[in-house]
């Protein structure tokens, strides 16, 4: 498929992700785009450091997914410039029974009791986050990175609420086990100081100007 925003040159895209979230913003902003997957082991990649971790990680999806399409027989046949979104995002959170004032890098939760600790975090406290984009020029081999960050306040989160998400299963496939546009958890968000999106896994404003870098070094 072809994006082709008025205020960006025709090139090719293609999303690193099965995330519904991140499909939503890219087609919100108007792109159009084809989705590939990237088959790693994330656990295997450790970083202390939050910012460190989610590039990293960022970096590792886009070398699958680029090995993969050259086993393929697909990077020597690009002709157009064709750009590669991957990403990723954990929430460092403040956990008052465990650890006071240290922040905790939180993930997809790995089991119904994690899911549980995490979400019962966040009821009547704060959480950050930091998500990294990186946008990988197919043609040249050029590489655009960059982190957007946020914090989240919420409203006191009752325990039906947070058992009813549990159940449904939905926090397993997010990091921190959190969807703010979920309709159970959205009524309990006091505010984000940041931008939504960018908690939601896609930063818009850093992935246009990434994107707009990438495809700079085509002309």
């Amino acid at each position: 498929m072809t994006a082709n925003p008025p205020t960006l040159p025709p090139f090719k895209l293609i999303l690193g992700s099965m995330s519904v979230a991140r499909r939503h913003i890219l087609e919100q902003m108007g792109f159009l785009f084809d989705v590939m997957t990237a088959d790693i082991d994330e656990k295997s990649i450790r970083r202390e450091n939050p910012d460190e971790l989610v590039m990293v990680l960022a970096e590792a999806k886009a070398d699958a997914i680029i090995s993969r399409m050259n086993a393929e027989g697909l990077i020597e046949k690009i002709e157009e410039p064709t750009l590669l979104i991957t990403s990723d995002i954990c929430y460092v959170g403040i956990d008052l029974e465990v650890v006071v004032d240290k922040g905790i890098i939180r993930e997809k939760p790995s089991s119904k009791e994690e899911a549980r600790q995490f979400l019962k975090g966040y009821s009547g406290g704060h959480v950050s986050t930091v998500g990294s984009v990186l946008v990988t020029n197919l043609k040249t081999g050029r590489r655009f990175g960059g982190l957007d960050k946020a914090e989240v306040y919420f409203h006191d989160i009752p325990d039906e609420i947070i058992e009813n998400l549990i159940d449904e299963g939905v926090v397993f496939n997010v990091a921190g086990g959190l969807l703010l546009e979920h309709p159970y958890i959205s009524p309990f968000v006091e505010s984000v100081i940041g931008a939504t999106d960018s908690v939601m896994g896609l930063a818009k404003g850093l992935t246009h100007n990434l994107i707009r870098e990438a495809l700079s070094v085509d002309s």
